[in-house]
């Protein structure tokens, strides 16, 4: 109980990391445009990857499953972009919503791969 309970508190302070991030009304790296466009959608993958891994760790293993995974990544990512058109300077992007789901789906792949290598 004190292990979700700690997961819990860790996936309440990554999402607010996550719209953290996003109030920032710039957040270029100062590289080249293609070398800035690759760091923030890996940004964006990691940060879900990672939203996934609390997600499922803060469930009951009964109740954790890829769909409420990626369902809830999905809402995540859909608030957090919403948010960003509030926020002068940012704007919201659909496709970053995809982005966002696509690393918690690499997660939920990652976990998959990794039970049936240890079946073998």
């Amino acid at each position: 109980m004190f292990r979700r309970s700690f997961y819990y508190l860790a996936l309440g302070a990554w999402i607010v990391v996550i719209f953290w991030f996003s109030s920032q009304p710039d957040l270029s790296s100062g590289l080249e445009t293609w070398k800035d466009l690759v760091l923030r959608k890996a940004a964006h993958l990691a940060e879900y990857f990672v939203l996934a891994f609390l997600w499922i760790r803060s469930r009951a293993p009964a109740r954790s499953s890829a769909v409420s995974a990626l369902v809830f990544a999905g809402a995540v990512a859909a608030a957090d972009e919403w948010y960003q058109t509030t926020v002068r300077g940012r704007s919201g992007r659909i496709a970053d919503v995809g982005v966002d789901v696509a690393g918690a789906a690499l997660l939920l792949l990652l976990r998959r791969f990794l039970k049936v290598q240890k079946k073998v």
